[in-house]
């Protein structure tokens, strides 16, 4: 019988087959957890969605997850706190990645972080060419924050560091010269808690990553108010709900121009976006568009929403400088203010007039400050996002300490 196991196995080497034979039940193990599948909607789902059809890096701390794409600009695809069986948070667009297309104006791929640039409009635009009209016709996100990849210079366990040189060209003619150096680190729990300054109960599932973006000025020329200058704009897709609600926090305290701008898309109804003392609730059940923005002067650090469906309370984190006010405005015109922008933003995505939608999603986002920097200097902007999930009671905890209101309140407003 040996010696007839010995030929068969000789007779398959001379045909150009190998055959591996391991009695290792740990290998069985791990070969079934690669073939196994999720339903749509969970992090191992967008897992091997992403595997698939791109190269993701992946960070995880126990069951804590964040998955990135260094060909969508180091961008945060998504993450959970529960493992691969685990929600995913961030919104992905499928069907648009699984096809290869490349849409002409901007690619909406989706994910819960991506690295953009400001202004969107205006004479100081980079998303308009010289002497054209600031319709979507004419309206082009640039190639670098939109299809081109980003270099992964070193990653780990819980760390993973991009980089890409860029030039690019403003509608006044002006041409920027710069590297961007964008660093992603996830949170342990300890992290958490002092970056918020807040405690929880050990038991609740949470997931928070910090980035790190840097943007140096790499050519010879200074970067002038009168010739445009640039933002770091941080925006975060992340899943619907009937039953989302966005809450952002602002200084009653200041002065300024407006505490809400809710125009963009036409006039929020006040049955979606209600300002309270000091708070701000706007719906995010991705079923009507519409964008909102919060001058500096009213702009604190911290935003998020809270799902009541799923029980997931979200909190981003980001820099407002004191004192400075100086932020790019993004309206689609020539402006007579061009640094009178909005610190913090947030969109619900919903049908356009032929009935079509990108989404459904909402959005978080957060600028930094106008760059005015000299030939070599570099500006720095983190923003951390964190999800918790967890029982009312768990999530009340933390929504009280970070937003000064209770779930039930978040919940009593729409």
């Amino acid at each position: 019988m040996k010696n007839l196991t010995n030929l068969v196995i000789q007779l398959l080497m001379i045909g150009g087959l190998t055959i591996t034979i391991s009695c290792n039940p740990n290998q069985k193990n791990k070969t079934a957890e690669t073939m196994k599948t999720y339903e749509k909607g969970t992090y191992g789902y967008d897992l091997q969605f992403l595997q698939k059809h791109k190269k993701p890096i992946e960070l995880k701390n126990g069951n804590a997850r964040v998955l990135i794409s260094p060909e969508y600009q180091g961008r945060v695809m998504t993450s959970s706190a529960s493992g691969e069986a685990g929600k995913s948070y961030g919104w992905i667009n499928h069907d648009l990645i699984a096809s290869g297309e490349i849409k002409t104006h901007i690619n909406p791929v989706g994910g819960e972080e991506r690295f953009w640039l400001g202004p969107e409009g205006g004479q100081f635009s980079i998303y308009f060419k010289s002497g054209s009209s600031f319709d979507f016709a004419d309206w082009q996100t640039p190639a670098s924050i939109d299809t081109e990849t980003y270099e992964l210079l070193a990653s780990s366990e819980t760390e993973a560091e991009f980089s890409k040189t860029i030039q690019l060209e403003n509608y006044s003619n002006f041409v920027f010269n710069f590297e961007v150096n964008r660093k992603i680190t996830l949170l342990g729990n300890e992290n958490i808690k002092s970056s918020l300054g807040i405690v929880f109960q050990r038991g609740l599932k949470s997931v928070g990553y910090e980035t790190v973006n840097q943007i140096k000025n790499t050519g010879s020329a200074e970067w002038k108010r009168e010739t445009g200058l640039l933002s770091i704009w941080l925006l975060g897709m992340f899943n619907p709900s009937d039953e989302v609600t966005i809450i952002i926090p602002y200084k009653t305290d200041a002065v300024s121009d407006y505490i809400v701008k809710d125009d963009y898309f036409g006039k929020i109804p006040t049955d979606r976006l209600v300002v309270k003392e000091g708070i701000i609730f706007f719906k995010g059940d991705g079923k009507q568009r519409g964008k909102l923005g919060i001058p500096p002067q009213r702009a604190l650090p911290v935003l998020g929403s809270y799902d009541a469906a799923n029980q997931i309370l979200t909190v981003v984190k980001c820099e407002i400088p004191e004192g400075i006010t100086d932020y790019v405005n993004s309206a689609w015109e020539l402006q007579e203010f061009p640094y009178k922008g909005d610190a913090i933003n947030s969109y619900n995505d919903g049908p356009v007039e032929d009935g079509s939608q990108m989404g459904p999603f909402y959005e978080l986002e957060t600028s930094s400050p106008a760059l005015a920097l000299k030939p070599g200097e570099t500006a720095v902007y983190k923003q951390s996002t964190i999800h918790f999930e967890g029982t009312e009671e768990e999530l009340n905890a933390i929504c009280q300490q970070v937003f000064g209101v209770s779930i039930e309140e978040v919940k009593a407003v729409f």
